[in-house]
């Protein structure tokens, strides 16, 4: 998968910006609740905003999702391979090209444009008083002094690091549980054995809660996760508990190591360290797209692009029963993901200097109607493109707002690709509110994790 010839010649291709000086008193008029251009494009083929979307009438957790899809039977407009990459290459990214024309079979779908991401009325009205001013970032240019949440904290962003925190910060319920969640990495080129891990998670949210006080709150902890091994043997047994912090105190981790039978902290399992077991195909910091605090980079907000990017993906949420029927051998099966055109913001991070990581440049595609983080692209030091992200959102009918678990992504140096967060023979559940223990910040401990790690 040699593609950085082709990744370097599409940087090339990247569209003009578009402009975007609108204010925050166009707040639910030229712009949606969530900050977006509520206006479609000139052509048609990105519809104007329709305002949110009913949960569908006879859904219940458990019933696969896509089946209640209103747009479940859209027709394909367009597929795209290397045959015609060059021709819809204005809508699309460096790494989507890289691997069209560099991936023997890779193809991308492209359906109508189905604006289905939109949020409750309480997050619309947190904000917009955080549009007004109730939120503020620190004075030390990266972290999140203050916002009005659950709410998009800076719907009318002026930074680009104020769109990275509207997508760590976005409306998600009080916390998720996965109970049988699987991380694949694809065989080394010229091998056939699959690093495949399963997995059990449950990720809290405090501020998520709509039963906030409705006033502007000092922002601490971002969110909280308790995570465990179940597979393969050698990961079997080992777990973490992690709160990730919006100030600029370090995120904390605390590792269960079975064969010690000890819980150790790990200060320094965070931002490029490899994740143990994947063989460095996966670092801390590219989990969920990006994980981690993004003080390490200056974050440039380029701008809006029309793209073909990944959206309504219910093919990757229900039950997958076999997990080889996903994770084909080079890539993502194509007839599980689905592309539409929607409107990004451009984000480009440029490591500070003084500071190291393996990934001195990034650049960032961010949904405008969602804040959800789309597509990322990985830079190595000698700027070839080296990783590419893609995740997979859908509009989750418990909470009202969109959201994503399952992405892959393709190291184009190594040949290799992986895909997380798939739930295999299990759902992921969305909890809108909860009075359970385990989505308070106490059970979030080094001493619960070693509890729950002996049973």
């Amino acid at each position: 998968m040699k593609l950085n010839r082709i990744a370097a010649a599409a940087a090339c291709a990247l569209l003009a910006t578009s402009g975007f000086a609108l204010d925050a008193q166009d707040l639910g008029g030229a712009l949606t609740p969530a900050g977006a251009e509520k206006a479609g494009n000139a052509d048609g083929s990105i519809p104007a905003y329709a305002g949110p979307v009913a949960a569908p009438a006879g859904w219940s957790f458990g019933k696969p999702r896509g089946d209640y899809f209103a747009h479940k039977d859209d027709k394909s407009l367009a597929s795209i391979d290397a045959s015609n990459a060059d021709k819809y290459a204005a809508q699309l990214s460096p790494g989507q090209l890289a691997l069209l024309k560099g991936l023997k079979g890779y193809r991308m779908d492209v359906f109508p444009t189905r604006r289905t991401c939109a949020q409750p009325d309480f997050v619309s009205q947190a904000t917009r008083k955080n549009a007004a001013g109730a939120a503020s970032m620190a004075a030390d240019g990266w972290s999140v002094k203050q916002a009005l949440l659950p709410g998009v904290p800076f719907p009318v962003p002026k930074s680009g690091v104020e769109v990275l925190w509207n997508f760590k910060l976005r409306y998600r319920g009080v916390g998720t549980e996965y109970t049988n969640g699987v991380t694949a990495v694809s065989p080394r080129p010229g091998a056939s054995e699959w690093i495949e891990a399963s997995w059990q998670q449950l990720q809290y949210f405090p501020w998520g809660s709509s039963r906030a006080t409705g006033q502007p709150q000092p922002l601490t902890i971002e969110a909280q996760q308790m995570f465990s091994y179940k597979t393969p043997a050698a990961l079997a047994g080992q777990g973490l508990v992690a709160t990730g912090y919006t100030s600029d105190r370090e995120t904390e981790v605390f590792y269960y190591f079975p064969g010690q039978r000890r819980v150790r902290r790990m200060p320094s399992y965070s931002y490029d360290a490899p994740q143990i077991g994947f063989e460095n195909q996966y670092t801390i910091d590219q989990s969920s797209m990006f994980t981690g605090p993004p003080d390490r980079y200056d974050w440039k907000l380029a701008g809006k692009r029309e793209m073909l990017v990944p959206y309504n993906n219910f093919a990757l949420y229900s039950r997958i029963a076999n997990l080889h029927d996903v994770a084909q051998p080079e890539f993502v099966n194509a007839d599980k993901r689905r592309y539409e055109k929607h409107r990004v913001w451009v984000v480009e991070g440029t490591l500070k200097p003084g500071l190291r990581h393996a990934s001195p440049k990034r650049v960032f595609y961010f949904d405008e109607d969602s804040w959800i983080m789309l597509l990322a692209e990985d830079y190595d030091a000698q700027n070839k493109l080296w990783k590419f992200r893609e995740s997979y959102p859908i509009p989750v009918y418990e909470t009202g707002s969109c959201d994503f678990y399952p992405f892959a992504q393709y190291d184009l140096i190594a040949g290799r690709y992986l895909a997380d967060m798939l739930p295999v023979k299990s759902e992921i559940k969305w909890f809108v509110e909860s009075d359970e223990a385990r989505f308070k910040q106490s059970y979030y401990t080094a001493d619960n994790l070693r509890a729950l790690s002996e049973r």
